[in-house]
């Protein structure tokens, strides 16, 4: 099978598209024929190794995941001895912590992040239904945020804040939605309540005051966040900040007993993507597209990735649709 491999850590030129050896079945497995994936911020700080951290959990001297790619959407092609819940030929998408889904195939455990793609829902469309998502999803359920709380969210057109965007406004919590200019009315259009331009203003000086102020870029700062936050506010982030502060500060605020930080990690159960598919059924949730790339143009999508400049979501067509 054909799959994007990297086998040191670098620049995105270091990817190339090669034949390797299909992953094999064992019991519990699917192996889906991948349709489509996505490129994220995740597949480019793995690729790169940066910051340098991370390597203590992908590999020091060189990665341990040689394909990288954590979301898919595609058809199961064979399955294990004990699968109960797929069948081949069942339309399936979902997360792959392990990555491996820059490939034509890839297994997955049937107990993983995996789910039946919603009937009439082209597989390129659901494809990114996942890793910004259950972010999202996770920061959210692991903050306690309700329906009729007043949230901030900075960032709203990544693939983290357009969904968080979304699912926030679906839990009845009324969402401030930042971001640039030519970017409003999409924002709006996720269900943000109000909008603020961030080339126009500057967010910390809004003088509304929020029960959350969700930093989905990581970007800003509790220091700078501060004053729109109530007394028992909450500053959530998805980065460690440039001094790596907020692996401390969570700490720090919850034994001041006032202003809060919290970085999340992410909850990876199947439940999560369920929860995911339903919303998706519904309409209530979508993925934001920004750019679609041939698999054989990978390396570009990396580079315009790393420009910092996607809306949503960057999809890689693995199998052309019919």
């Amino acid at each position: 099978m054909r799959a994007a491999v990297r086998t040191t850590y670098g620049p995105p030129e270091i990817v190339h598209l090669t034949d390797v050896p299909a992953p094999q079945v064992g019991p519990g497995d699917v192996r889906v024929a991948v349709h489509a994936t996505t490129v994220n911020r995740t597949d480019c700080g793995v690729r790169a190794g940066h910051p340098f951290f991370i390597r203590a959990l992908t590999g020091l001297f060189r990665p341990r995941a040689t394909v990288l790619g954590n979301e898919f959407a595609g058809v199961v092609e064979s399955v294990g001895p004990g699968v109960r819940r797929f069948s081949a030929g069942d339309r399936v998408f979902g997360y792959s912590p392990r990555f491996g889904a820059h490939a034509e195939l890839l297994s997955i455990s049937q107990d993983g992040l995996v789910a039946a793609v919603p009937a009439g829902l082209p597989l390129e469309d659901v494809a990114p239904a996942t890793e910004g998502a259950h972010y999202a999803l996770s920061i959210i359920r692991k903050a306690g945020i309700s329906g009729g709380q007043d949230v901030l969210v900075n960032g709203a057109t990544g693939a983290i804040g357009s969904a968080a965007v979304q699912l926030l406004a679906d839990l009845g919590a009324r969402v401030t939605a930042v971001c640039g200019t030519a970017h409003t009315g999409l924002v709006r259009g996720l269900g943000a309540d109000r909008v603020i331009d961030r080339d126009k203003a500057d967010f910390t000086k809004d003088g509304h005051h929020y029960d959350v102020v969700f930093d989905a870029v990581g970007k800003s700062s509790i220091g700078r966040c501060r004053p729109l936050l109530k007394p028992r506010g909450l500053y959530l982030t998805t980065d460690l900040g440039p001094w790596s502060q907020n692996a401390v500060l969570p700490v720090v605020t919850r034994l001041a007993r006032g202003r809060r930080v919290m970085l999340p990690t992410p909850i990876e159960t199947p439940q999560v993507i369920e929860y995911l598919c339903e919303r998706i059924a519904s309409g209530r949730f979508r993925p934001v597209v920004d750019r679609r790339y041939p698999f054989g143009q990978i390396v570009e999508a990396y580079r315009y990735v790393e420009t910092g400049q996607k809306v949503g979501n960057v999809v890689i067509t693995v199998v052309p649709p019919r």
